[in-house]
């Protein structure tokens, strides 16, 4: 859909609301081109994500000899809710996403490499396909912690000195892509979370609460809301937003984050006008309940409190003892003695919720994955695997349906029902073609259907795969941006059916005016045995440069390219050029292109009989200034006027320049054989010179004499000498 920009004050799509009507979600585009912007085009890419392209006006010249950008491509994405997206969360920019993209590189194509090793030995030794070795799960693991790492690190940094009124710890804001890639960590490819499952589900409710609405409270929002009034509170046990906070805490399993808040409680203060013991033993008890509440998990994160159990069987006896600790502590008659009504309800609130009260739960949730989550921590915490984990969700989303949510969840629904096309297709809606790319690799791990679905040759799809398409998507984006398009080809090449064409398209397009660029292309043909298309874009670079003045560049890619048409061409051109006599003044001209060519004469093609030339010259000069021996002169000599590639109407010259070096030896320089050589080549020039054709390059009129006298004289001192 491509429009012309409107005079919009520096708007690119200017806008006018309509009366009675809201504004619209504003989302800003960081192009980079610099304006005037001559030209827009948008196009609807995969899932949310628009592609608008910025043009400059193509007759547009950058000042102060500076290359500007002319166009770029930028992808905007409609489903992050515009500018009402959470606010914890950490939105990723363009150089981060870059970052990120070079960085997943790597353990790709580790990734790529391991598997093709399994498969060839699969081939070899007839055992089962990829997936079914065992080692394989750990590549992908070790892969998926690779890409987990380069994601962010959720964990909060350590400091020697915290504030004990802290309720959440100081972090890096987490981000919906590494929200979704740990999900499907947790239930695609991590075989050791088996066991304890939902406990991993915790810690991940733990990291990313915050991304779960853009609307709506979550536990989070509300321990973040309090956090900052609590500044203000001189007695926090009278205030609901404490309880209520302790509550949604418990309720969701963060117990040391329970834990801290119960020390608040005033009945700890040393300076009490009242008697407010029992209150405080109560308040304590609670607090050791929670404390020790048994994990079903082999250990537990440095600052996590709970009781870890390793083995189902420690598991339920530790959690039937602990859970008739909460009932006796319920039942206790020290909650008559408590004075304080609203700590007494408060902490009878949090028992109710350690003892599985599924209205309590319901109560102090806010969102229904957290309701999912308090399920398994207090209701069924003998629960492992995927046993009844979607019906459960959808019970909790009757009782807690959310509004305002974004991508996580439905992504969450997916892999809850183990649906591979709902996962997939909620992956390329809300979180674009780069988790794609990468995720498949996890969703295929331990999925037999999986496998067979993305990797299942589709005609509709043009007899590629649906894995092969996604990569195929990615690879172009990378393509559209020049910072990127250089790891494009890692993509590519894994797509066996349509990836190496585009790559040869690729490559062919890059542009050739800069020498570092073409080195790089050059290096990526060599990478993937592309030597055809390597040897067209070093005949391409030699053109370019020679058409623009470079000829030494443009004789060097025309050598690497081997090309000897192009510098037979050359050969012509440069012939024309030194004009009727290759005197000393033409020779300079050329002499530092024929430095340039090196000593492999081989490979110039027509230009060999110039830098046989150069030879020559050099060392007949050096001969007549008594610096080296004759014969080598003479040498080079005999070999021009033997090489097919010496012109005929370079002969005469060479003969005439070589007269003053035979009438200079009082010894013949020459034996018979090559003089009468030189004599017979000195024939064809005289029968030569009848035709009309003929050119004597201004030489002297008796320039044929003197060159058949000088031959002549040394013919007969070479039959005399001769024995």
């Amino acid at each position: 859909m491509p429009g012309m920009p409107t005079d919009g004050g520096g708007a690119i799509v200017p806008f006018t609301g309509e009366p009675g009507q809201g504004a619209p979600p504003v989302r800003p585009i960081r192009h980079g081109v610099a304006p005037p912007i001559f030209r827009t085009y948008v196009s609807w890419s995969s899932g949310n994500l628009l592609q608008v392209a910025c043009l400059r006006p193509p007759n547009s010249e950058g000042g102060g000899g500076t290359v500007e950008v002319v166009g770029s491509v930028v992808e905007v994405n409609l489903g992050d809710g515009g500018s009402g997206g959470s606010e914890a969360e950490e939105k990723i920019d363009e150089a981060e996403m870059r970052r990120i993209e070079y960085g997943s590189v790597p353990a790709f194509a580790l990734l790529q490499s391991r598997k093709n090793s399994l498969a060839d030995a699969a081939t070899m030794s007839h055992v089962p396909s990829v997936p079914d070795h065992e080692e394989w799960w750990q590549y992908v693991l070790e892969y998926s912690k690779t890409i987990g790492n380069l994601l962010g690190n959720p964990d909060p940094p350590v400091f020697m000195i915290e504030d004990p009124m802290t309720i959440l710890k100081f972090r890096e804001k987490p981000t919906s892509l590494r929200a979704a890639w740990e999900l499907l960590e947790i239930f695609y490819v991590d075989k050791h979370l088996q066991g304890w499952l939902p406990e991993r589900l915790v810690d991940w409710l733990a990291d990313f609460d915050s991304l779960l609405s853009t609307m709506a409270s979550t536990v989070y929002s509300k321990l973040s809301n309090f956090q900052k009034k609590l500044i203000n509170l001189q007695i926090v046990e009278d205030d609901p937003d404490y309880w209520n906070g302790l509550s949604a805490a418990l309720s969701v399993g963060w117990l040391d984050i329970v834990v801290n808040m119960l020390r608040f409680h005033g009945s700890y203060q040393l300076d009490q006008m009242d008697n407010r013991e029992t209150e405080n033993g109560l308040v304590e008890a609670v607090a050791v309940l929670v404390s020790t509440m048994p994990r079903l998990r082999p250990n537990l994160p440095t600052g996590k409190l709970g009781q870890c159990c390793k083995t189902r069987p420690d598991f339920i006896k530790a959690w039937e003892k602990w859970r008739g600790q909460v009932t006796k502590l319920e039942c206790s008659a020290f909650w008559i003695q408590c004075g304080h009504q609203k700590t007494r309800d408060g902490l009878k609130n949090l028992l109710h919720i350690m003892m599985g009260n599924i209205n309590k739960l319901t109560d102090a949730t806010s969102h229904w994955l957290e309701l999912f989550a308090s399920h398994f921590l207090y209701i069924k915490p003998f629960t492992v695997g995927f046993e009844g984990m979607h019906h459960l969700a959808q019970k909790c989303i009757q009782l807690k349906p959310s509004s305002g949510t974004n991508g996580l969840t439905g992504l969450i629904l997916g892999v809850l029902s183990e649906n591979t096309e709902v996962v997939l297709a909620e992956c390329t809606k809300n979180f674009g073609p780069w988790l794609v790319t990468h995720a498949m690799e996890l969703l295929t791990a331990d999925n037999d259907y999986a496998d067979v679905m993305l990797h299942e040759e589709r005609p509709n799809l043009g007899g590629i795969s649906i894995e092969e398409l996604h990569r195929l998507v990615y690879a172009q984006v990378l393509c559209s941006h020049s910072l990127t398009w250089q790891i494009a080809p890692t993509y590519l090449s894994s797509c066996l059916n349509q990836g190496l064409g585009l790559l040869e398209i690729l490559l062919l397009k890059q542009p050739i005016q800069d020498n570092c660029l073409v080195l790089k292309t050059l290096e990526i043909c060599r990478l993937y045995e592309l030597e055809n298309v390597s040897t067209i874009i070093m005949k391409i670079a030699g053109i370019y440069h020679w058409k623009h003045g470079r000829k030494g560049t443009g004789v060097y890619w025309f050598q690497q390219a081997h090309d000897k048409v192009c510098l037979d061409r050359i050969a012509q051109q440069l012939f024309e050029h030194i004009g009727k006599s290759v005197t000393d003044d033409s020779f300079k001209q050329w002499e530092g292109l024929l430095e340039l060519l090196g000593s492999d004469i081989g490979s110039a093609g027509g230009l060999e009989f110039l830098h046989r030339y150069r030879d020559f010259k050099r060392s007949l000069q050096q001969a007549l200034d008594r610096r080296c021996g004759a014969r080598q002169t003479v040498d080079f000599l005999i070999q021009l006027m033997k090489n097919p590639s010496t012109p005929q109407r370079f002969w005469l010259p060479l003969l005439h320049d070589s007269v003053e070096l035979l009438n200079s030896k009082l010894s013949p320089l020459m034996n018979v054989a090559e003089t009468t050589l030189l004599l017979n080549k000195l024939q064809e020039l005289s029968m030569a010179k009848l035709r009309p054709d003929f050119s004597s390059y201004h030489l002297p009129s008796h320039a044929i004499s003197s060159v058949r006298l000088a031959l002549a004289s040394n013919l007969a001192r070479a039959i005399l000498g001769d024995p």
